[in-house]
Parts: structure tokens; C-alpha cells; sequence
């Protein structure tokens, strides 16, 4: 396992995709994982083009799980469980589960500005059930735009809400000082991912309002400036 390494299950995605091409950019190895190894290994590509000489590989998830020390899960809530069950025998003692995914109603056919009910309360404290003992989850990365990940020639602007146990979310905390423009806010325990799966929701009805395609990011006002 490369200690500096950041694996992005889901990676495939536009969400993910656009992580690992931040990362990438930042000098970080970015490992892509997905169901499909031809899909991972498009992506890794894509990320290659993007940024030339980029340490980044495309697995399978399975295989893709031991090879960083922070995992992060950026597929569809409806895939949430099945993938977080798919690689439980290839995650380590110690390793970080970073859960993206919110319960967008469009998983039940409905709208995406709104959310279902979890019995767990929120996305990321199913992924917490389902982890195995050892294996700490953190909430993170919910509400910034796909869109401005990938646009690499400009900042972001957004603030993370990381929510987890203190050490992991200090960690998951660090990697938003990666990308350009990102700026990590401690979310306190992982409860407090019920609160921000449910902005995500919020926003995308903004962006439909105000015509956003880009996508909308929140900042929080006041915090001081060495948080």
C-alpha cells in the first residue's frame, strides 16, 4: 500500500472523475476503481490526458481498495451498499471510508431535489454499519460540483463538510488542501452527515433556479482564518 495513494471507488463518475483529477494534478497516485476494469482503466486514461505523466492506474474495485489508505466511495446512493459490500474482505484495519453518496429521491424514481429516508439517518452511517470493525468512515465531498472538479484551470470555491471520528476526519480533512479553491470545515461526529446529504439536495434545486449548470458551492462565513 502506498501511504500517499488515494483510491476513488466510482471513479468513473463525474464526481469521482473529477476528484481524481484534482488529486492527480496535486501529485497525489490516484488509484480509479469500478465494476468493470475496462471502465476504471478508460478513466485512468482520461485522467492521464488531463494531466500528463499523472501516477494513476485503473482496478477493479476489489482490487483497487488495498492499494490506498483512504477509500473513497463515489458511486450512486442506490450502489452505495452493494459496492461497500463487494470490497469488505479487501479493506484493512486502520483504512478510511470516505462516503459521498446522498439519498437522492432519484433512486426510487422520483425527483433529485429531494431525499428518502434512511434508517440509519444518513448515507454515510449506513456505509459506517456496513464497514468493517477497524475501518473508520468519514462524510465528505457531498456538495461540490462535478463540473468545477474537472474544469482544472480554476478554483473550485467550496467548503467540505467533514464529518467523521476526529483522527479520520482530520485526514480527509488534509486532502481537501489539495484542489485549488477547497477549504475543509470540521463537521464534527459522523451524525452530522444527516444535515449535509440533505444540502446536496438543496442545491441542485438552486442551480435548476438559477440556471447553474456549473453547479452552486457553499462557504461559510466568520470561521477563522487559520480553521
Amino acid at each position: 500500500m502506498d501511504e500517499n495513494a488515494i483510491a476513488i471507488l466510482g471513479g468513473t463518475g463525474d464526481q469521482g472523475l473529477g476528484l481524481a483529477l484534482r488529486f492527480a494534478k496535486a501529485g497525489r497516485p490516484v488509484v480509479i476503481g469500478s465494476r468493470k476494469l475496462e471502465r476504471a482503466e478508460a478513466a485512468a486514461r482520461e485522467v492521464l490526458e488531463a494531466v500528463p505523466g499523472a501516477d494513476v492506474v485503473g482496478l477493479e474495485n476489489a482490487e483497487a481498495t488495498p492499494k490506498a489508505p483512504i477509500v473513497i466511495i463515489s458511486v450512486p446512493f442506490e450502489h452505495t451498499a452493494s459496492t461497500v459490500k463487494g470490497i469488505r474482505d479487501a479493506l484493512a484495519e486502520g483504512q478510511i471510508l470516505v462516503s459521498m453518496a446522498v439519498p437522492l429521491a432519484t433512486a426510487i424514481g422520483d425527483g433529485a431535489m429531494r431525499t428518502v429516508g434512511i434508517w440509519q439517518g444518513s448515507c454515510a452511517e449506513l456505509v459506517a454499519g456496513l464497514a468493517p470493525r477497524g475501518v473508520a468512515t468519514v462524510s465528505a465531498f457531498q456538495n461540490v460540483s462535478a463540473h468545477r472538479l474537472q474544469h482544472l484551470d480554476d478554483p473550485v470555491e467550496c467548503d467540505v463538510l467533514v464529518s467523521g471520528p476526529k483522527e479520520p476526519r482530520g485526514r480527509v480533512m488534509e486532502l481537501c488542501g489539495l484542489v485549488p479553491g477547497l477549504r475543509a470545515v470540521d463537521g464534527g461526529p459522523l451524525s452530522n452527515a444527516r444535515i449535509v446529504e440533505e444540502i446536496t439536495a438543496l442545491l441542485i434545486g438552486l442551480n435548476v433556479r438559477y440556471k447553474v449548470p456549473e453547479g452552486l458551492g457553499i462557504r461559510f462565513t466568520g470561521l477563522p482564518e487559520d480553521a
